[in-house]
């Protein structure tokens, strides 16, 4: 096993130095990848958590996770971990690594207690169901499919997100801090997002549960309320 290999690199970062000094003779099971990917379960873990930093990416569509393994290499997003993990792996790997989640679908975890009143609670599901055509805000389900289980292969499911982990990625688009393809469209979404209405949306869905046969749909209707650069096919409804 070469340790100048960039199959080895991520799991390098995740093992002591010990643990690399395996004889030459090693089995070649031994460098699969599951093993490999121990690094990413070390903290993205099948079982729920509810942690803000580490969501769950099984099930993601392939190409969602793909691009935000592209994100963090390239420094659209900002997690000092994540851009240390990747940004000496190349674009084949993180496919790779991207198939590898996407294929796998733990049971959903259960729904998360809220101490939103019930008026906070139906904003998030008027936002997430309805959207707020005053405010330019289209629905959440526009984009991430009638069962908010994603849609392939780029656009990611929300129900199982901790509700934390959900307002601080909003948190970071309004403050630009987290950044997609141009054009970025939940950057756009998230600038007309009061602070009210981010807490609302996150707690709402942070009180649903996915079905255990959710998947993420096939396609959705186009065009997407938004032109997202991410999402190949997409182009604009409405003005931005």
């Amino acid at each position: 096993m070469l340790l100048h290999s960039p199959l080895v690199l991520l799991l390098s970062i995740a093992l002591p130095a010990t643990a690399l000094a395996a004889p030459a003779s090693i089995s070649a099971s031994h460098d699969s990848l599951e093993q490999r990917i121990k690094a990413c379960t070390a903290c993205h873990a099948q079982k729920e958590r509810h942690d803000a930093f580490f969501p769950r990416i099984a099930g993601k569509p392939a190409g969602y996770l793909y691009n935000q393994l592209l994100n963090f290499r390239e420094g659209r997003r900002q997690y000092p971990m994540m851009n240390y993990m990747v940004e000496h792996l190349p674009d084949d790997y993180l496919r790779e690594i991207a198939d590898y989640f996407a294929a796998q679908h733990p049971a959903p975890p259960p729904a998360q207690p809220s101490s939103a009143g019930t008026t906070a609670l139906a904003r998030g599901k008027q936002l997430v169901l309805h959207g707020d055509a005053g405010k330019k805000i289209p629905a959440c389900i526009a984009c991430h499919g009638q069962q908010l289980a994603g849609v392939a292969p780029a656009i990611p499911g929300l129900l199982g997100l901790p509700r934390d982990y959900i307002n601080a990625q909003l948190g970071a688009w309004k403050n630009g801090i987290r950044r997609a393809h141009a054009p970025d469209c939940m950057a756009q979404v998230a600038q007309r997002l009061s602070d009210a209405d981010v807490g609302a949306v996150s707690a709402w869905l942070g009180t649903q549960v996915a079905s255990a046969d959710a998947r993420p749909a096939e396609n959705i209707a186009l065009p997407l309320p938004l032109h997202c650069g991410g999402v190949p096919g997409s182009s604009a409804q409405v003005a931005p």
